[in-house]
C-alpha cells in the first residue's frame, strides 16, 4: 500500500480508469467476435458499421492503440469480402 497522499489518490484514478477500460474493451471484443462469427453478407454489412464505430470509440479513448484499431477494421473487412466470394 503507498504511504504517501497522491501515490493514494492515483492508485483510486488507476483503479476507476481501469474499471472503465474494462467495459469498452470488454464491448470490443463481443462485437468483434460477433462480427467474424458471422456467415452471411447480409448480417455482416448489417453489423459492421457499429463494429466499427465500438472500434474507433475504444481508440479514440485510448483504451487500444491506433495501429490496433486499424489491424481489427482491416480484419472485420477481409472477413465481410471473403463472404462476397
Amino acid at each position: 500500500m503507498p504511504k504517501l497522499a497522491s501515490s493514494k489518490k492515483r492508485m483510486r484514478q488507476a483503479q476507476r480508469a481501469r474499471l472503465r477500460n474494462k467495459s469498452t474493451r470488454s464491448l470490443l471484443r463481443s462485437s468483434l467476435k460477433k462480427m467474424l462469427a458471422t456467415t452471411s453478407k447480409e448480417e455482416a454489412e448489417a453489423q459492421i458499421n457499429r463494429t466499427q464505430s465500438i472500434i474507433d470509440k475504444t481508440a479514440q479513448k485510448g483504451v487500444i492503440h491506433l495501429n490496433a484499431a486499424a489491424r481489427y477494421k482491416s480484419r472485420i473487412m477481409n472477413h465481410v469480402a471473403a463472404l462476397e466470394a
